[in-house]
């Protein structure tokens, strides 16, 4: 049986190097496979990363919010899920805090974040 765990890990371990480097406050596009019937199609759920959860562990999840016709909407998502095609960097978000709960209930302007500069890297 933990045979089994460590193949199952290993395999998580060499999936987790696939996926870029984000953090809360950053806009990401979530590739998620959904399953209608028998026929499984591509939908991208696009949002700001309101945090992310046991970060040592196996089964890390991050939680991504919009607002959709005015109603916010907020999707957690296994990391290391097959469900998960792939995660899309928008822009980079510059936050003081690990969890943004406070936007849940800010509306328009007030609910936006400020942009992150990313770093460039000389090549040497």
């Amino acid at each position: 049986m933990s045979e089994l765990i460590k193949l199952v890990e290993a395999d998580n371990a060499q999936r987790r190097t696939e996926l870029p480097q984000f953090r809360a406050g950053d806009t990401v596009n979530v590739h998620v496979k959904i399953r209608e019937g028998n026929k499984e199609r591509i939908q991208v759920f696009t949002g700001t990363v309101i945090q992310r959860r046991n970060p040592s562990t196996g089964g890390e999840t991050f939680t991504v919010r919009k607002v959709s016709n005015g109603v916010g909407v907020e999707r957690i998502f296994p990391l290391l899920s097959p469900n998960v095609d792939k995660v899309e960097i928008v822009r980079l978000g510059k936050v003081r805090r690990a969890r943004l709960f406070y936007l849940r209930g800010r509306q328009g302007k007030a609910a936006r974040v400020k942009e992150r500069k990313a770093k460039v890297v000389a090549a040497a």
